[in-house]
Protein backbone atom coordinates (compact mmCIF):
# COMPACT_ATOMS: atom_id res chain seq x y z
CA UNK A 1 0.00 0.00 0.00
CA UNK A 2 1.25 3.72 -0.89
CA UNK A 3 2.35 5.88 1.59
CA UNK A 4 0.27 8.82 2.29
CA UNK A 5 1.62 12.18 1.74
CA UNK A 6 0.92 15.45 3.79
CA UNK A 7 -0.34 18.46 1.43
CA UNK A 8 3.41 19.95 1.90
CA UNK A 9 5.31 16.70 0.73
CA UNK A 10 6.62 18.68 -2.57
CA UNK A 11 7.52 21.62 -0.95
CA UNK A 12 9.15 20.00 2.11
CA UNK A 13 11.56 17.94 -0.47
CA UNK A 14 12.08 21.26 -2.30
CA UNK A 15 13.86 22.27 0.98
CA UNK A 16 15.88 19.90 0.62
CA UNK A 17 14.11 17.48 3.98
CA UNK A 18 14.68 13.73 4.57
CA UNK A 19 11.88 10.98 4.87
CA UNK A 20 10.60 8.36 6.63
CA UNK A 21 7.92 6.04 6.86
CA UNK A 22 5.45 7.05 10.25
CA UNK A 23 2.17 5.77 10.64
CA UNK A 24 1.49 4.69 7.54
CA UNK A 25 2.51 8.34 6.20
CA UNK A 26 6.01 9.91 4.12
CA UNK A 27 6.83 12.46 6.59
CA UNK A 28 9.78 14.66 7.11
CA UNK A 29 12.04 13.23 9.55
CA UNK A 30 15.21 16.23 9.37
CA UNK A 31 15.37 19.33 7.33
CA UNK A 32 19.03 20.74 8.40
CA UNK A 33 20.03 18.55 11.30
CA UNK A 34 17.88 17.40 15.15
CA UNK A 35 20.48 19.53 16.85
CA UNK A 36 19.49 22.27 14.66
CA UNK A 37 16.03 21.70 14.90
CA UNK A 38 15.77 20.74 18.26
CA UNK A 39 17.74 23.83 19.30
CA UNK A 40 15.93 26.23 17.14
CA UNK A 41 12.45 24.88 19.52
CA UNK A 42 14.17 25.12 23.20
CA UNK A 43 15.59 28.85 22.01
CA UNK A 44 13.77 30.66 19.45
CA UNK A 45 10.80 28.96 17.30
CA UNK A 46 10.15 26.27 14.97
CA UNK A 47 7.63 24.55 13.10
CA UNK A 48 6.23 21.05 12.55
CA UNK A 49 4.59 19.84 9.88
CA UNK A 50 2.60 16.75 12.09
CA UNK A 51 -0.61 16.60 9.22
CA UNK A 52 -0.19 12.64 9.85
CA UNK A 53 -2.33 13.08 12.96
CA UNK A 54 -5.84 12.04 13.11
CA UNK A 55 -8.65 14.15 12.52
CA UNK A 56 -12.25 13.13 13.78
CA UNK A 57 -14.96 15.51 14.33
CA UNK A 58 -17.83 14.56 16.09
CA UNK A 59 -21.49 17.06 16.60
CA UNK A 60 -24.83 16.42 17.34
CA UNK A 61 -27.06 16.21 20.47
CA UNK A 62 -25.31 13.74 22.06
CA UNK A 63 -22.10 14.01 21.14
CA UNK A 64 -20.99 15.22 24.59
CA UNK A 65 -22.41 11.96 25.93
CA UNK A 66 -20.56 10.02 23.22
CA UNK A 67 -17.25 11.34 23.74
CA UNK A 68 -17.94 11.05 27.25
CA UNK A 69 -18.17 7.38 26.90
CA UNK A 70 -15.41 6.78 24.79
CA UNK A 71 -12.57 8.75 26.47
CA UNK A 72 -11.12 8.88 30.23
CA UNK A 73 -11.19 12.43 30.90
CA UNK A 74 -14.33 14.41 31.74
CA UNK A 75 -15.40 15.68 28.32
CA UNK A 76 -18.61 17.64 30.09
CA UNK A 77 -16.56 20.06 31.61
CA UNK A 78 -14.94 21.14 28.14
CA UNK A 79 -16.51 25.00 27.00
CA UNK A 80 -15.88 25.95 23.92
CA UNK A 81 -12.94 26.44 23.19
CA UNK A 82 -11.37 24.43 25.56
CA UNK A 83 -9.28 20.88 25.24
CA UNK A 84 -8.28 17.97 27.30
CA UNK A 85 -5.79 15.31 26.63
CA UNK A 86 -7.36 12.02 27.37
CA UNK A 87 -6.83 8.23 27.17
CA UNK A 88 -8.93 5.70 24.53
CA UNK A 89 -9.31 2.29 26.74
CA UNK A 90 -10.92 -0.83 25.95
CA UNK A 91 -12.99 -2.98 28.28
CA UNK A 92 -10.05 -3.87 30.30
CA UNK A 93 -8.56 -0.68 30.99
CA UNK A 94 -5.95 -0.93 28.32
CA UNK A 95 -4.72 2.29 26.45
CA UNK A 96 -6.02 2.05 23.01
CA UNK A 97 -4.39 5.15 21.59
CA UNK A 98 -4.32 8.87 23.52
CA UNK A 99 -5.16 12.31 22.31
CA UNK A 100 -6.33 15.91 22.27
CA UNK A 101 -9.93 16.87 22.31
CA UNK A 102 -11.12 19.96 21.17
CA UNK A 103 -14.66 21.78 21.86
CA UNK A 104 -15.44 23.46 18.66
CA UNK A 105 -17.73 26.08 18.52
CA UNK A 106 -21.44 25.21 18.52
CA UNK A 107 -22.32 25.80 15.16
CA UNK A 108 -18.69 25.12 13.66
CA UNK A 109 -19.06 27.87 11.28
CA UNK A 110 -16.05 27.52 9.46
CA UNK A 111 -15.21 28.19 5.74
CA UNK A 112 -15.45 24.00 5.36
CA UNK A 113 -19.10 23.52 6.21
CA UNK A 114 -19.34 20.82 3.72
CA UNK A 115 -18.26 17.76 5.56
CA UNK A 116 -19.41 13.59 6.04
CA UNK A 117 -22.51 13.10 6.66
CA UNK A 118 -24.01 15.95 8.10
CA UNK A 119 -23.11 19.70 8.93
CA UNK A 120 -23.41 20.94 12.76
CA UNK A 121 -26.97 22.56 13.80
CA UNK A 122 -26.80 25.95 15.65
CA UNK A 123 -26.63 25.00 19.30
CA UNK A 124 -25.07 21.30 19.01
CA UNK A 125 -21.89 20.39 20.91
CA UNK A 126 -19.22 19.76 18.36
CA UNK A 127 -16.02 18.10 18.93
CA UNK A 128 -12.22 17.74 17.41
CA UNK A 129 -10.26 15.19 18.37
CA UNK A 130 -7.07 13.93 17.16
CA UNK A 131 -5.88 10.25 17.35
CA UNK A 132 -2.81 9.49 16.78
CA UNK A 133 -0.61 8.80 12.86
CA UNK A 134 -2.53 6.22 11.48
CA UNK A 135 -4.92 5.13 13.78
CA UNK A 136 -7.78 7.42 12.43
CA UNK A 137 -9.39 4.66 10.06
CA UNK A 138 -9.98 2.36 13.04
CA UNK A 139 -10.92 5.10 15.48
CA UNK A 140 -13.71 6.07 13.09
CA UNK A 141 -15.10 2.81 12.67
CA UNK A 142 -14.94 2.65 16.69
CA UNK A 143 -17.14 5.79 17.18
CA UNK A 144 -19.30 4.78 14.76
CA UNK A 145 -19.69 1.29 16.41
CA UNK A 146 -20.34 2.01 19.72
CA UNK A 147 -22.47 5.24 18.06
CA UNK A 148 -24.40 2.77 16.78
CA UNK A 149 -24.65 0.50 19.70
CA UNK A 150 -25.86 3.01 21.99
CA UNK A 151 -28.28 4.51 19.71
CA UNK A 152 -26.80 7.55 20.20
CA UNK A 153 -27.28 10.88 17.81
CA UNK A 154 -24.29 12.08 16.42
CA UNK A 155 -22.06 12.71 13.61
CA UNK A 156 -18.88 11.16 13.42
CA UNK A 157 -16.43 12.52 10.13
CA UNK A 158 -13.03 11.51 9.82
CA UNK A 159 -11.58 14.88 8.49
CA UNK A 160 -7.71 13.84 8.10
CA UNK A 161 -7.94 13.87 4.48
CA UNK A 162 -9.58 17.51 4.58
CA UNK A 163 -6.80 19.22 6.91
CA UNK A 164 -3.20 20.09 7.78
CA UNK A 165 -1.83 20.08 11.24
CA UNK A 166 1.98 22.47 11.90
CA UNK A 167 2.78 23.10 15.56
CA UNK A 168 4.43 25.67 16.27
CA UNK A 169 6.88 25.61 19.44
CA UNK A 170 9.43 27.53 21.56
CA UNK A 171 9.46 30.50 23.81
CA UNK A 172 9.45 32.75 20.66
CA UNK A 173 6.42 30.75 19.43
CA UNK A 174 3.05 32.66 20.70
CA UNK A 175 4.84 36.20 19.32
CA UNK A 176 5.52 34.65 15.64
CA UNK A 177 1.69 33.21 15.62
CA UNK A 178 0.82 37.06 16.93
CA UNK A 179 2.38 38.61 14.38
CA UNK A 180 0.33 37.32 11.80
CA UNK A 181 -3.35 37.31 13.18
CA UNK A 182 -5.18 40.05 14.28
CA UNK A 183 -6.80 37.93 16.28
CA UNK A 184 -5.62 37.81 20.14
CA UNK A 185 -4.39 34.71 20.05
CA UNK A 186 -1.74 35.57 22.38
CA UNK A 187 -4.22 35.78 25.38
CA UNK A 188 -4.92 32.06 25.16
CA UNK A 189 -3.90 30.30 28.39
CA UNK A 190 -2.99 26.50 27.91
CA UNK A 191 -4.80 24.46 26.34
CA UNK A 192 -7.46 27.08 25.23
CA UNK A 193 -8.16 27.47 21.42
CA UNK A 194 -10.07 29.79 18.91
CA UNK A 195 -10.40 30.03 15.51
CA UNK A 196 -7.99 32.74 14.05
CA UNK A 197 -7.45 34.43 10.97
CA UNK A 198 -4.44 33.93 8.97
CA UNK A 199 -3.80 35.21 5.05
CA UNK A 200 -7.62 35.20 5.15
CA UNK A 201 -7.80 31.72 6.71
CA UNK A 202 -9.88 30.47 9.28
CA UNK A 203 -7.43 28.64 11.28
CA UNK A 204 -7.85 26.56 14.51
CA UNK A 205 -5.05 27.84 16.56
CA UNK A 206 -5.00 25.89 20.39
CA UNK A 207 -2.15 26.34 22.70
CA UNK A 208 -1.03 22.90 22.93
CA UNK A 209 1.88 21.27 21.76
CA UNK A 210 4.58 17.78 22.10
CA UNK A 211 7.75 19.49 23.27
CA UNK A 212 7.83 21.17 26.95
CA UNK A 213 7.77 24.50 25.12
CA UNK A 214 5.17 27.23 24.71
CA UNK A 215 3.07 27.21 21.44
CA UNK A 216 0.75 26.58 19.05
CA UNK A 217 -0.93 23.87 17.00
CA UNK A 218 -2.50 24.93 14.13
CA UNK A 219 -5.44 23.08 12.12
CA UNK A 220 -5.66 24.66 8.45
CA UNK A 221 -7.73 23.41 5.52
CA UNK A 222 -5.74 21.13 3.85
CA UNK A 223 -5.68 23.53 0.40
CA UNK A 224 -4.54 26.62 2.55
CA UNK A 225 -2.02 24.66 3.96
CA UNK A 226 1.32 26.39 2.21
CA UNK A 227 0.07 29.66 2.57
CA UNK A 228 -0.48 29.05 6.25
CA UNK A 229 3.16 27.29 5.81
CA UNK A 230 4.81 30.23 3.88
CA UNK A 231 3.53 32.58 6.67
CA UNK A 232 4.97 31.05 9.62
CA UNK A 233 8.48 31.91 8.89
CA UNK A 234 10.55 29.76 11.29
CA UNK A 235 13.00 26.89 11.38
CA UNK A 236 11.23 23.59 9.74
CA UNK A 237 11.77 20.75 11.74
CA UNK A 238 11.15 17.13 11.48
CA UNK A 239 9.90 14.12 13.11
CA UNK A 240 13.43 13.66 14.04
CA UNK A 241 13.62 16.40 16.90
CA UNK A 242 9.86 16.17 17.71
CA UNK A 243 11.04 12.98 19.89
CA UNK A 244 14.17 13.91 20.95
CA UNK A 245 11.98 17.30 22.22
CA UNK A 246 9.23 15.26 23.38
CA UNK A 247 11.68 12.54 25.36
CA UNK A 248 13.16 15.20 26.81
CA UNK A 249 9.35 16.35 28.16
CA UNK A 250 8.74 13.22 29.49
CA UNK A 251 6.06 12.70 27.19
CA UNK A 252 4.23 9.40 25.36
CA UNK A 253 4.67 7.96 22.12
CA UNK A 254 2.00 6.00 21.17
CA UNK A 255 3.46 2.33 19.57
CA UNK A 256 6.74 2.91 21.97
CA UNK A 257 5.36 4.16 25.56
CA UNK A 258 2.67 1.83 25.16
CA UNK A 259 0.85 -0.33 22.33
CA UNK A 260 -2.33 -2.33 22.60
CA UNK A 261 -1.07 -5.48 21.26
CA UNK A 262 2.54 -5.76 22.01
CA UNK A 263 2.99 -3.67 24.98
CA UNK A 264 -0.46 -2.99 26.81
CA UNK A 265 -0.87 -0.62 29.80
CA UNK A 266 -2.97 1.29 31.93
CA UNK A 267 -3.17 5.24 32.18
CA UNK A 268 -1.90 4.27 35.69
CA UNK A 269 0.91 2.18 34.82
CA UNK A 270 2.00 5.13 31.80
CA UNK A 271 2.13 7.82 34.20
CA UNK A 272 -1.43 9.52 32.55
CA UNK A 273 -2.98 8.20 35.76
CA UNK A 274 -4.58 12.11 35.64
CA UNK A 275 -6.57 11.35 32.72
CA UNK A 276 -8.62 9.27 34.19
CA UNK A 277 -11.93 10.61 35.56
CA UNK A 278 -13.67 7.65 37.57
CA UNK A 279 -16.59 9.80 38.12
CA UNK A 280 -17.54 9.33 34.82
CA UNK A 281 -19.16 6.56 33.03
CA UNK A 282 -16.68 5.33 29.53
CA UNK A 283 -15.16 2.27 28.49
CA UNK A 284 -12.85 1.05 30.56
CA UNK A 285 -13.95 2.65 33.54
CA UNK A 286 -14.80 -0.33 35.97
CA UNK A 287 -11.49 -1.81 35.50
CA UNK A 288 -9.83 1.21 35.89
CA UNK A 289 -11.43 2.07 39.13
CA UNK A 290 -10.09 -2.00 40.29
CA UNK A 291 -6.69 -0.40 39.11
CA UNK A 292 -6.68 2.79 41.00
CA UNK A 293 -7.77 1.12 44.37
CA UNK A 294 -5.14 -2.15 43.99
CA UNK A 295 -2.65 -0.03 42.97
CA UNK A 296 -0.17 -1.23 39.72
CA UNK A 297 2.98 -3.43 39.66
CA UNK A 298 5.04 -1.73 37.15
CA UNK A 299 5.05 2.12 36.34
CA UNK A 300 6.89 3.67 33.48
CA UNK A 301 10.06 6.14 34.77
CA UNK A 302 12.33 8.30 33.21
CA UNK A 303 15.85 7.30 33.88
CA UNK A 304 19.54 8.99 32.80
CA UNK A 305 22.57 6.59 32.29
CA UNK A 306 25.24 7.30 33.99
CA UNK A 307 27.86 5.24 31.85
CA UNK A 308 28.24 5.92 28.44
CA UNK A 309 26.16 4.88 26.03
CA UNK A 310 22.95 6.01 24.69
CA UNK A 311 19.42 3.77 25.30
CA UNK A 312 17.46 2.52 22.56
CA UNK A 313 13.84 1.43 22.51
CA UNK A 314 13.59 -2.63 23.29
CA UNK A 315 16.80 -2.62 25.33
CA UNK A 316 16.83 -4.29 28.86
CA UNK A 317 16.53 -2.86 31.97
CA UNK A 318 17.75 -4.79 34.43
CA UNK A 319 19.07 -4.53 38.60
CA UNK A 320 22.36 -3.75 39.24
CA UNK A 321 22.68 -7.91 39.46
CA UNK A 322 21.82 -8.08 35.90
CA UNK A 323 18.56 -9.36 36.43
CA UNK A 324 15.83 -7.97 33.55
CA UNK A 325 12.85 -6.01 35.07
CA UNK A 326 12.18 -4.17 32.53
CA UNK A 327 12.23 -2.98 28.83
CA UNK A 328 13.30 0.55 27.50
CA UNK A 329 10.37 2.16 25.70
CA UNK A 330 11.94 5.26 24.20
CA UNK A 331 15.45 6.85 24.57
CA UNK A 332 17.86 9.27 23.09
CA UNK A 333 21.01 11.07 23.66
CA UNK A 334 19.38 14.56 24.84
CA UNK A 335 20.82 17.47 23.14
CA UNK A 336 19.56 19.69 25.66
CA UNK A 337 21.14 17.93 28.85
CA UNK A 338 24.07 16.42 26.50
CA UNK A 339 23.35 13.15 28.81
CA UNK A 340 21.61 9.75 27.59
CA UNK A 341 18.26 9.52 28.80
CA UNK A 342 15.26 7.27 28.57
CA UNK A 343 12.19 6.06 29.31
CA UNK A 344 10.76 2.45 30.39
CA UNK A 345 8.82 0.56 33.13
CA UNK A 346 9.81 -1.39 36.02
CA UNK A 347 8.32 -2.68 38.84
CA UNK A 348 7.15 -0.11 41.72
CA UNK A 349 10.10 -0.90 43.97
CA UNK A 350 12.69 0.25 41.87
CA UNK A 351 10.80 3.04 40.81
CA UNK A 352 11.83 5.90 42.40
CA UNK A 353 14.27 8.64 41.66
CA UNK A 354 17.94 8.10 42.68
CA UNK A 355 17.24 4.17 42.67
CA UNK A 356 20.40 2.81 40.57
CA UNK A 357 19.58 0.25 37.78
CA UNK A 358 21.38 -1.08 34.30
CA UNK A 359 20.55 -0.52 31.21
CA UNK A 360 21.98 -3.33 28.64
CA UNK A 361 23.42 -1.07 25.64
CA UNK A 362 24.85 -3.64 22.73
CA UNK A 363 25.83 -6.37 25.14
CA UNK A 364 27.24 -4.27 27.93
CA UNK A 365 25.73 -3.32 31.13
CA UNK A 366 25.93 0.24 31.50
CA UNK A 367 24.77 2.10 35.15
CA UNK A 368 21.29 4.51 34.97
CA UNK A 369 19.54 6.72 37.61
CA UNK A 370 16.03 6.47 37.86
CA UNK A 371 15.18 10.44 37.10
CA UNK A 372 11.92 12.48 37.74
CA UNK A 373 9.69 13.58 34.78
CA UNK A 374 10.14 15.69 32.75
CA UNK A 375 13.42 15.59 32.62
CA UNK A 376 13.74 19.51 31.72
CA UNK A 377 11.67 22.40 32.76
CA UNK A 378 8.67 22.78 30.79
CA UNK A 379 5.81 25.15 30.19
Amino acid sequence: MPLQTPPLRGIHDERGAKFTEFGGWDMPVEFDSIQTEHAAVREDVGIFDVSHMGQIHVTGPDATELMQRLTSNDVSRLSVGDSQYAAITDEDGIVIDDTVVYRLPDDDETPQESHGDGDAADGEPTYLFVPNAGTDEATHERWLSYRNEWDLEATVDNRTDEYAMFAVQGPNAVDLVASITADPVGDLERFEAQYATIDGVDCWTARTGYTGEDGFELIVPWADAAEIWTALDCQPCGLGARDTLRIEAGLLLAGQDFDHEDNPRTPYEAGIGFTVALETEFVGRDALAAVDAAGVDERLVGFQLIDRGVPRHGYDITTTESRVIGTVTSGTMSPTLEKPIGLGYVPVEYAEPGTTLQVVVRGQSKKARVETTPFIDTV
